[in-house]
């Protein structure tokens, strides 16, 4: 018997029965002899495995095994690794799986904007595998897209860093948040709660962006200096006017944003970065004369180069992203779906015992 020869997943197997995934067995994709086996200790939920599963992305092949969050423990090595990995290594995956590694943007540190890209889930590899994601008791990957996770950082706080982390730190990262520096994060939910804390982290003024106060008292404590509630405070575009470096969006839709608007609290050679990738209908409108002197972009995954460096960040700074856990299983994935699709996480979902779901398994 090869190793293992199925693995274990919770599936969604119909995009208009999304939220009632079933447990199932799946083939692996072919072992490459620079793949490694990761044995799933837990598995954060993304924004994108709710926009996949209800094929708000569009339709997606079945059986669909969402989660790129990863953290578990290495079980299996190919035999040409050269990263150093090895068994009984604790690992993190993100949401990128494989890239061509050869093209101008993977040999220059930006494989997460390979045209080539194989996404953790959802996306066919060349042999036809689609791939296959966290919700289950096992993944395979390249070496090349797994990180070793400190000692220090706990798995379930960990996971949501895999992605939704990552996808903050980058444009904090590459647009110069750091002391000296006025940055905002706009939408303080599953990722932007994460932009605070890193922003602040990173020695930046913090501002956080929403439009009511109802989030006011947390973003506090995560560390912001300034909350903004621009349904509250008409003239806060005046208030705030030519004030900041850099505002990365992260809320999930674009459609509120008035992106015509917020342009004036960014100060001459600003940047407004979004990380947002909200359902495919969405369309952003904007006047181009509101964009002089500013810089407007978006951002997509983080490079593996800065997915390390975020871990020496949290690792060193001890920082805290705020998460609830729920155990995998079909009950435990309906209910993180149910509540992710009203918005009620405040403000990151892991699964966890994953030992006790897939216990019978490989």
């Amino acid at each position: 018997m090869t190793y293992p020869e199925k693995f274990q997943g919770i599936a969604v197997l119909d995009h208009k029965d999304w939220k009632n995934a079933k447990k199932v067995e799946y083939e692996p994709k072919v072992f490459g002899d620079r793949d490694i086996d990761v044995k799933i200790e837990c598995c954060g939920v993304c924004g994108s495995d709710v926009h996949c599963a209800s094929g708000h992305w569009g339709d997606i092949a079945k059986p669909l095994i969402v989660g790129h969050e990863i953290v578990g423990h290495v079980v299996k090595v190919g035999p040409n690794c050269t990263s150093g990995v090895k068994v009984g290594d604790r690992v993190g995956l993100g949401a990128q799986a494989l890239s061509c590694m050869k093209c101008k943007r993977c040999l220059n540190g930006n494989e997460s904007y390979c045209p080539n890209a194989i996404q953790t889930y959802s996306t066919p590899y060349e042999d036809g595998y689609v791939s296959k994601g966290g919700y289950a008791d096992y993944v395979r990957v390249h070496e090349q897209f797994t990180v070793p996770i400190p000692e220090n950082i706990p798995s379930h706080l960990a996971a949501p860093l895999m992605c939704g982390g990552l996808t903050v730190f980058s444009p904090l990262l590459r647009n110069g948040c750091g002391p000296g520096k006025k940055v905002a994060i706009l939408g303080i939910g599953g990722i932007g709660h994460m932009g605070v804390l890193l922003a602040k982290a990173m020695g930046a003024e913090v501002y956080a962006i929403s439009r009511t106060s109802s989030k006011k008292e947390d973003a506090m404590k995560l560390g912001a200096d300034h909350f903004i509630a621009t349904k509250e405070e008409p003239d806060w575009h005046e208030k705030y006017f030519d004030e900041l470096d850099l505002v990365v969006v992260c809320a999930g839709s674009v459609t509120d944003i008035d992106f015509n608007t917020l342009p004036k609290i960014i100060a001459v050679g600003g940047r407004i970065v979004s990380i947002a990738i909200p359902e495919m209908s969405e369309v952003l409108e904007l006047k181009p004369f509101g964009l002089v002197g500013v810089s407007i972009a978006n951002s997509l995954l983080g490079s593996m180069e800065e997915l390390k460096q975020l871990l020496k960040l949290v690792s060193e700074k001890d920082i805290k992203i705020w998460v609830e856990t729920v155990p995998i299983s079909e009950k435990g994935v309906h209910e993180v779906f149910e509540r992710m699709d009203k918005g009620d996480v405040r403000y990151r979902f892991t699964l966890t015992d994953y030992e006790k779901e897939f216990s019978s398994g490989n």
